[in-house]
């Protein structure tokens, strides 16, 4: 079957009245499936209301942390002190996972978000390379990008701040607990389960084909003969987002209806 095509019909299609917003929601908590007691670390609202789901559902051993000095439960209320020494142990020990956003991002999972254009004269000046290296050499890190273009899908990235696969290869002693998990957009979830480690798709949002993700991205990518719609949230997990975690539908903001 071909799957770029949007009027081969399919007898999985979710629910109409799920919103996208709520399936990236859904694929971003999905990267904390499983993870037992780690630190999530998830940057931007549409990652942070999915990590918090992830705690209230099936990942319920998740440590989430106010930005500063303390454990909180997904209300917001402390629940545990974390100082700075013992977060730096949790960074260093692979025991943290990161949802980072990318201004840039290629093939092989490297990130930039530092500046667009030649480092020496950059057309734009970003963030900076901030904490990316470590983020990516010494814990686990996804990405959440909310506008899938080739402006953010490139060739190759201006400035590598976050590492990607090929430039671990062969350093496996630095590298330990590198590891990107998944990339999150607008469109559909995407891994590295390739032979090369370049870029896949996994899943696709209800509504999107498989076309208009290759129109959006500046590189090859991998693409299985079949891909999955990316799940579609439980009754829970629909009212917990709606009623619970993001009453006011802010997660809006960054994926429309």
């Amino acid at each position: 079957m071909d799957v770029s095509r949007t009027d081969v019909p399919r007898r999985d299609v979710p629910r109409s009245h799920v919103r996208r917003s709520e399936y990236c929601v859904i694929a971003c908590a999905e990267a904390w499936r499983d993870a037992g007691e780690i630190l999530a670390s998830p940057m931007g609202l549409i990652p942070s209301v999915g990590a918090r789901l992830a705690r209230l559902t099936f990942a319920p051993d998740l440590l989430l942390t106010d930005g500063e000095a303390m454990i909180v439960r997904p209300d917001g209320t402390p629940e545990g002190w974390l100082p700075y020494r013992q977060h730096l142990a949790l960074v260093s020990g692979g025991r943290r996972h990161v949802m980072m956003g990318a201004s840039q991002i290629d093939r092989y999972g490297n990130q930039n978000i530092s500046c667009v254009g030649d480092w020496a004269r950059p057309r734009r000046q970003l963030l900076g390379v901030r904490g990316a290296p470590v983020n990516t050499l010494n814990n686990p890190t996804s990405y959440w990008i909310p506008r899938h273009s080739r402006r953010v899908f490139v060739e190759k990235v201006d400035m590598v701040c976050g590492v990607g696969y090929d430039r671990v290869a062969g350093h496996p002693g630095t590298a330990r607990f590198h590891r990107i998990p998944r990339v999150v957009s607008d469109l559909g979830v995407f891994d590295f389960a390739t032979p090369d480690r370049s870029m896949r798709l996994a899943s696709l949002h209800p509504g999107v084909s498989v076309e208009q993700v290759r129109e959006a991205t500046g590189f090859e990518l991998v693409v299985p003969d079949e891909v999955p719609w990316t799940r579609e949230p439980t009754p829970d997990e629909l009212r917990l987002i709606r009623e619970v975690i993001d009453p006011a539908d802010s997660r809006l903001r960054e994926v429309g209806s």
